[in-house]
């Protein structure tokens, strides 16, 4: 729980969330009317979620009770928002450039101009810095941009702490932060593109009871 809200992290074993029969069979079993997706595109626009649209964004807000609203990553970061009094909620997709872009800062400013109460946040399984490797010019964009995410991969190169990013301008905006899950490269619970090319995804599900 965060705030009010309920949220589930969903890893491999609970299927390809870019199946909609996998999304439809988690609807079931949450229990919940519907699930809203979005079609993510590593930008920085935030859509409200309706059912039945897909929405081209990469964070998806709702203050319907009980539609879920679906973020999809196979190494990106997983955000999901709530406002401690019940009333919006959201999640984000955060990659190298929805971070240095500003997708955090835009979700969570609509949210706590719509929403009621301080804002919670927690940043779910996504590739680690030690293991996130780029090129040095990206790298130095990215350090630039937000120094909390500058890292090194663990053999020496350059590299991103994506995570470490979306947490410092989520604190620096107000808001409370958990962390959970590994490293979606190193744990093969976890759908990993830069591991294995894949087009499967898992993700962060939210609603509002």
């Amino acid at each position: 729980m965060i705030g009010a809200a309920e949220w589930w992290l969903t890893d491999s074993t609970d299927g390809d969330l870019t199946d909609p029969a996998i999304v439809s069979g988690l609807r079931d079993q949450l229990g919940l009317e519907a699930i809203a997706t979005m079609r993510q595109v590593h930008g920085t626009d935030v859509a409200w979620a309706m059912p039945g649209l897909i929405p081209e964004a990469d964070a998806l807000l709702t203050y319907t009770p009980n539609l879920g609203v679906l973020v999809r990553v196979a190494d990106c970061v997983p955000i999901v928002l709530s406002t401690a009094e019940r009333d919006t909620v959201g999640v984000v997709h955060a990659g190298r450039r929805g971070l240095t872009d500003g997708i955090v800062p835009a979700a969570v400013r609509i949210l706590q101009e719509r929403g009621k109460g301080e804002l919670s946040a927690v940043i779910g399984p996504h590739i680690c810095g030690e293991c996130y490797e780029l090129d040095e010019r990206t790298a130095d964009a990215v350090a630039t941009t937000v120094p909390e995410a500058a890292a090194r991969t663990r053999w020496g190169t350059p590299g991103a702490d994506i995570g470490a990013g979306v947490e410092a301008q989520l604190r620096a905006l107000g808001v409370e932060v958990e962390r959970t899950g590994g490293c979606t490269l190193e744990d093969e619970r976890f759908f990993s593109y830069r591991r294995d090319a894949t087009t499967q995804r898992q993700g962060a599900i939210v609603v509002l009871r």
